[in-house]
């Protein structure tokens, strides 16, 4: 069996989903969740101001369970209805990423979340997830479920350019070889707050390795880490550098399954997430 076919402990949806009623096209279920799901900095496009604990609350959700749980207390009207802002789930680019993932999985199309870097929401490369998924003749395909049509990217949102989404290893190798500046890679402007950002080689290389985590089935939170502590480029020594190097430059998935079973690189039980809102606090991860 194709090992994206197959459910994570994050992507599960449980037994409740009904998939009868569920498309099976991928741009379908794509628009299925973007009726289901709010990015919590959304809220002026819907001209909805999204409550506060929910802002705090619902993104914080690791598996996709949780926010199908969430989705039916608040409304009790299929998935596949449109619903207004105040019945939706509040997420980030990963919730979304993860829910298509889930729905695309159930329905039988091999499908696996990809972090990295966008180029079309603003002049840098801002931190964000996708969907990636299989195509019939065998080849992967990026896909933003977030995207809407009030987005004006310039591309087929279920056809992203790879030069318009870097995954995170095609971002490392670029920085690395000095195709672009590290420094407009992160997260700029934190929550609308100006100046709050995080960005540089470090912030690549975290990337890196939650996307590695995730081709593996260890689909995280954007701002969770394990590890050393790597909080700028000063830390990154040249051990650590040569061992991102490597992540970067493989070129099979049999080789990536090798490398994750690296305990550098191997997702442990307890991390360590930065949350939004909450601080910094470690996690115990649920496993099945």
């Amino acid at each position: 069996m194709d090992q994206y076919l197959k459910q994570t402990p994050y992507s599960d949806p449980g037994d409740a989903l009904d998939l009868g009623g569920l498309p099976r096209d991928p741009g379908q279920l794509a628009h299925v969740v973007r009726d289901l799901i709010i990015h919590r900095g959304e809220g002026p496009r819907f001209d909805y101001a999204i409550p506060e604990e929910r802002v705090h609350e619902d993104a914080e959700s690791r598996y996709a369970t949780e926010v199908l749980r969430i989705l039916a207390e608040r409304g009790d009207a299929p998935l596949t209805e449109r619903r207004a802002p105040a019945e939706r789930f509040v997420g980030t680019c990963r919730d979304f990423a993860l829910l298509h993932c889930s729905l695309l999985r159930a329905t039988g199309t091999a499908a696996r979340l990809r972090c990295g870097f966008a180029r079309y929401f603003d002049a840098y490369y801002a931190d964000h997830w996708v969907t990636e998924y299989r195509l019939p003749d065998g080849s992967w395909r990026l896909a933003d479920p977030q995207v809407h049509h009030e987005y004006d990217v310039g591309f087929d949102p279920m056809d992203v350019p790879r030069d318009q989404f870097l995954v995170a290893t095609d971002a490392w190798r670029t920085c690395r070889e000095g195709g672009a500046d590290p420094r407009r890679f992160g997260v700029f402007d934190l929550n609308g707050i100006e100046g709050l950002s995080y960005h540089g080689l470090w912030f690549v290389r975290a990337d890196v390795l939650r996307d590695l985590a995730a081709l593996n089935g260890v689909e995280l939170l954007p701002w969770d880490a394990w590890g050393p502590e790597i909080l700028d480029d000063a830390a990154l020594d040249a051990d650590e550098l040569a061992l991102i190097d490597s992540v970067a430059a493989a070129g099979s998935e049999e080789e990536l399954r090798r490398l994750y079973r690296d305990p550098r690189l191997t997702v442990p039980d307890e991390i360590v997430s930065y949350t939004t809102y909450g601080g910094v606090r470690k996690v115990t991860l649920g496993r099945t």
